[in-house]
């Protein structure tokens, strides 16, 4: 029996990058946003009941994402339509990844994981999280959005603070090294755990 970690943390934290550390470790990763796009890539299992529900986006036999929030921003109200579609659609493609996965840990990258209580199918929680201020400088460098819509991501989701205080774990990123330190600890001390099982 694999041991199954939840990994969250909000935009900016260095989330991705620490999960390329815990696979770098030897743990299983699967990624919820990987899972989304498979899901909207042709032939993938969400594209056909979304393109019922909002046929502007369908292309290419796929799902557009741009075009969904498009549709959202003119229809606040399908979100939780979208969602009923979705969100067992993603939590199938884990339950598979996770039936197939010989990995002793397998890391669940999963962005809203308090939010849509993915934590309870978890043996443990891990956030990833990083002062407020560096938080936004490094988003803000990325230069893919305006600070109106980094803090419109920020609304949506759950608080950093209470992330941390739910989470087992906290990883601080503040540099690559530390984090890893904290990642190589964490899992060492796992597998300690796994022996005396």
């Amino acid at each position: 029996m694999s041991l199954r970690i939840g990994l969250t943390g909000s935009i900016g934290m260095g989330k991705s990058t620490t999960a390329s550390m815990f696979a770098e470790e030897g743990c299983a990763v699967w990624d919820a946003d990987d899972a989304v796009h498979r899901l909207y890539a042709e032939g993938g299992a969400a594209v056909a009941p979304l393109g019922d529900l909002v046929p502007n986006a369908l292309i290419n036999s796929g799902i557009s994402r741009e075009r969904l929030k498009m549709a959202l921003l003119e229809n606040p109200g399908l979100l939780a339509r979208i969602e009923a579609i979705v969100h067992p659609l993603v939590a199938e493609d884990r339950r598979q990844f996770t039936e197939a996965s010989e990995a002793d840990i397998i890391v669940f990258d999963i962005p809203l994981l308090f939010e849509i209580g993915a934590d309870k199918a978890m043996d443990r929680t891990v956030c990833v999280s990083v002062p407020s201020e560096v938080q936004k400088a490094r988003v803000m460098a990325r230069g893919t959005m305006t600070q109106e819509q980094f803090e419109d991501i920020l609304a949506r989701q759950m608080p950093n603070a209470e992330k941390c205080a739910r989470a087992d774990h906290v990883i601080l990123t503040d540099t690559l090294e530390h984090a890893h330190a904290q990642v190589h600890s964490l899992v060492s001390t796992w597998r300690e755990g796994l022996g005396d099982a």
